[in-house]
């Protein structure tokens, strides 16, 4: 009978693994170096995680925003700008910017390896688009235009997060934030 996994202990690589990617990127992760760098073993990463591609997955989904809390409760437009402000927020404020970085990577990873990385990079666009969709569809709007508006603003932010990194201009990315999510939740007043 196999041991049962220590969820502690597996949190914890976790936490490690995230840390270590977000400085080192996501392009040349290998299990090994990856697992001498965290102090363990290619076998431990793989009895916690199972696979180089599970571990990058988990390490993805365990840092962005939760964008189905954030427009769960959305049933108005002020509500639903209100959460749109939110996700910038966290896209942008402390902890959240090493996470973007992987987000931004794992993009650009699958643009030209998507055989190893679109999938997850396509589940990971979904988990942003599908809650913010979702929220447009109960202010009665079409899916096909509730989708089409959810993709504008995830697509948006997800840019002008890019932008931030690379030249530091918080007030300006913050003001376009502003025009993108006016712009964005206008069509559903």
């Amino acid at each position: 009978m196999a041991r049962p996994v220590n969820v502690e202990k597996r949190a914890a690589l976790l936490r490690q693994v995230v840390t270590h990617l977000q400085r080192h990127g996501l392009a040349q992760m290998s299990l090994s170096p990856l697992a001498e760098s965290l102090g363990t073993t290619k076998r431990m990463l793989l009895y916690y995680f199972g696979s180089r591609e599970n571990l990058l997955a988990q390490a993805l989904l365990a840092n962005r925003p939760d964008a189905q809390a954030m427009f769960d409760d959305v049933h108005d437009e002020v509500a639903l700008r209100r959460a749109a402000h939110a996700l910038w927020e966290a896209m942008t404020v402390g902890e959240q910017a090493g996470p973007v970085r992987m987000l931004l990577q794992l993009l650009s990873l699958a643009a030209t390896d998507p055989e190893q990385y679109g999938a997850l990079a396509s589940d990971t666009v979904e988990v942003m688009i599908g809650p913010i969709a979702a929220a447009c569809v109960r202010l009665g709007h079409p899916p096909e235009q509730a989708r089409a508006a959810a993709t504008l603003l995830v697509s948006g932010l997800r840019g002008l997060c890019q932008d931030r990194l690379v030249t530091h201009d918080v007030a300006r990315t913050d003001a376009a934030a502003d025009r993108l999510i006016d712009a964005a939740t206008a069509a559903f007043g």
